[in-house]
């Protein structure tokens, strides 16, 4: 090895991160599992998105786009549509020794007293679905919608819920579920980001930015947290006195010394970087129609009560519904009214 092979060398290894070296090891364990399983390749499909949902999937997805409403404070789902009848029986009386055995609360102590629904239930639609005298509305649409009610965790603070809810983990550090699909689908619309959170309420969700966050994967894949008063995103403008062509003069020059340093040390994350930049770049056009409500007819603002100019949780609904009528895959809503 000659000293330029020794100068490469040990600039190399001193750019490899923690984070290349498990990736790069991770792929090669997976290649060489995959070469074992005989698999072929189905020939190229001019629809990207198609082609990978036919090779992973059995059954083709019908759902192309993802709106998810989180709401936290919102009545428990035994009070919606997850009737429990023997829990109506045990209402006011203490706890069977068999729920609170072997058990850890947080705030119970002794034996408490059950709760039971405090609304009135009924079964609707040819599904008999159980749904409260709280969703008069909902009770209507109860064929059109699916109820999961297998899903259980042992978390019982907001915050570590929360990322489990999203992440599958109760430590940050992991990729949300937005992150999840837009990394295996991508985005419908190259000029806005895939993946889009709007936050609405007293206050932001307990778990925090983890809860949209990309977490091992590429930052691009992050969720990208709209406004729904004032400039949509921060800083997508230029500031004063900056013309869009100064700024593509300048992502220009900042892109080639991203893709420079990217030559160098081989870090994927500066492609993201440069990514970002550029999306930013295109949002500039897209973001002000596409989240411009007052657009919407009068009848449209009447049947979301919504209020264009006001942040609120109706508005970021109509806004979810504009963004993936453009091509935005997840659109995930948060609100906090406790």
């Amino acid at each position: 090895m000659n000293q330029l092979q020794k100068e490469w060398w040990t600039r190399e290894q001193s750019y490899l991160t923690r984070r290349q070296l498990f990736r790069s090891a991770a792929f090669g364990i997976g290649s060489m599992a995959l070469g074992t399983l005989g698999c072929t390749a189905p020939p190229p499909s001019a629809d990207p998105v198609g082609d990978v949902l036919a090779r992973a999937l059995h059954l083709a997805p019908r759902a192309q786009r993802v709106i998810f409403l989180h709401m936290a404070g919102a009545p428990s789902q035994l009070e919606l549509f997850d009737y429990k009848p023997e829990l109506a029986k045990l209402n006011g009386k203490p706890c069977p020794p068999s729920f609170l055995q072997g058990k850890r609360f947080a705030f119970i102590r002794g034996v408490p007293e059950m709760l039971g629904p405090q609304f009135s239930f009924a079964q609707h639609g040819e599904s008999r679905a159980w749904v409260s005298e709280l969703l008069p509305e909902f009770s209507k649409k109860v064929d059109e919608v699916t109820f999961l009610k297998a899903v259980t965790t042992e978390e019982f603070n907001h915050a570590p819920a929360q990322l489990f809810l999203h992440t599958g983990s109760t430590q940050p550090g992991k990729p949300s579920f937005g992150s999840w699909v837009t990394y295996g689908l991508g985005t419908a619309n190259e000029d806005l980001p895939g993946f889009i959170v709007l936050v609405s309420g007293e206050s932001a969700p307990s778990g925090g930015k983890s809860l949209w966050g990309s977490g091992f994967l590429p930052s691009n894949y992050q969720g990208v947290e709209f406004r729904s008063q004032g400039d949509p995103v921060l800083y997508v403008n230029n500031p004063k006195g900056v013309s869009r062509e100064v700024r593509r003069r300048t992502l220009d020059a900042i892109g080639d010394l991203n893709r420079r340093e990217y030559e160098e040390v081989g870090d994927p994350n500066v492609l993201a970087r440069i990514e970002q930049y550029e999306l930013s770049f295109r949002m500039q056009m897209t973001v002000p129609e596409a989240t411009d409500v007052s657009q919407e007819p009068d009848y449209i603002h009447e049947l979301y009560g919504t209020e264009p100019g006001k942040t609120s949780f109706a508005n970021n609904c109509l806004l979810a519904r504009r963004l993936v009528e453009r091509g935005v895959r997840f659109v995930q809503l948060y609100d906090w009214s406790a």
